[in-house]
C-alpha cells in the first residue's frame, strides 16, 4: 500500500495543454483577431488552433487570460434587429423587390423573420454573405 502512494507522489500532476486565451478583454459581439487571442498553458479546456476562432464574433464578454471556447463564439453577425433591409424573391424570370425590418439577427445562411412594410405581412428569407436578404426558396 505504501509503494502504491509512493508511486502515485511520484507521477506528474494534471496534464497542461497550450490552448487560446483571450489577450484582453473581448466585450460581446467582438470580431476575432489574431492580436486578440494569446497561447497559455492551462489544465481548462478550450480552442488550440487559432483558426478556429479568428474572424468569428464572441456571445458574451471573454476576460483577460480566460481560455476561449467554441460555445463562446458564432460567425459574425450582418443583419441586426430592427434594421431596414431590402428583399429579393426571384423564380425565373419574375423578380420582386422590396424593404422590410428585421425581426431578429442574422449570420451568413441564417433563415431569419422579416416583417414587409408594404404589406404587413411576416415572411422568412436567408441571409447571404453581402449582408443581402433572399426570400423563398
Amino acid at each position: 500500500m505504501i509503494r502504491v502512494l509512493a508511486l502515485i507522489a511520484l507521477l506528474p500532476g494534471p496534464l497542461q495543454a497550450g490552448v487560446l486565451a483571450a489577450a484582453r478583454t473581448l466585450p460581446a459581439g467582438t470580431v476575432i483577431s489574431a492580436s486578440d487571442l494569446r497561447a497559455v498553458d492551462s489544465d481548462r479546456p478550450g480552442l488550440s488552433d487559432p483558426s478556429q476562432a479568428i474572424g468569428l464574433q464572441t456571445r458574451i464578454t471573454i476576460y483577460e487570460g480566460r481560455p476561449i471556447h467554441a460555445n463562446l463564439l458564432r460567425a459574425p453577425r450582418l443583419v441586426s434587429r430592427n434594421q431596414i433591409v431590402r428583399l429579393s424573391f426571384q423564380r425565373g424570370a419574375l423578380r420582386i423587390e422590396t424593404e422590410g425590418r428585421l425581426l431578429g439577427d442574422g449570420a451568413a445562411g441564417d433563415l431569419v423573420r422579416v416583417m414587409n412594410l408594404d404589406s404587413r405581412n411576416t415572411i422568412t428569407a436567408r441571409v447571404m454573405a453581402d449582408g443581402s436578404l433572399l426570400a423563398g426558396r
